[in-house]
């Protein structure tokens, strides 16, 4: 199982940013997947997931409205739409395989994104 992040990078506030996650070594559209980003010298926090199929998605209340999770099986890949970003949006941003809820088994390196003007 291999998890690739990409797409991050410096992104003024109030711009837009696409996250991606290439998954490869399973069968990528029987599972559930997750953001979570984690800021310097803070815990990691769980941003969004979508189900299998992309059919239901779930928000952070800190991204909710301002991020789109979004999957594109044929492709294997996982998507992260970042609109209005603001500076508290920094963070390295990792995708994650879910085993059950609440409960994941693979994890990217990650992607740093970084807001600022």
């Amino acid at each position: 199982v291999q998890l690739v992040e990409s797409g991050g990078g410096l992104v003024q506030p109030g711009g837009s940013l696409r996250l991606s996650c290439a998954a490869s070594g399973f069968t990528f559209s029987s599972y559930d997947m997750n953001w979570f980003r984690q800021a310097p010298g803070k815990r990691p926090e769980w941003v969004s997931a979508i189900n299998n199929d992309g059919s239901a998605t779930g928000y952070a209340e800190t991204v909710k409205g301002r991020f789109t999770i979004s999957r594109d099986n044929a492709k294997n890949t996982l998507y992260l739409q970042m609109n209005s970003p603001k500076p508290e949006d920094t963070a390295l941003y990792v995708c994650a395989r879910s085993l059950a809820p609440s409960s994941y088994d693979y994890w990217g390196q990650g992607t740093q994104d970084t807001v600022s003007s």
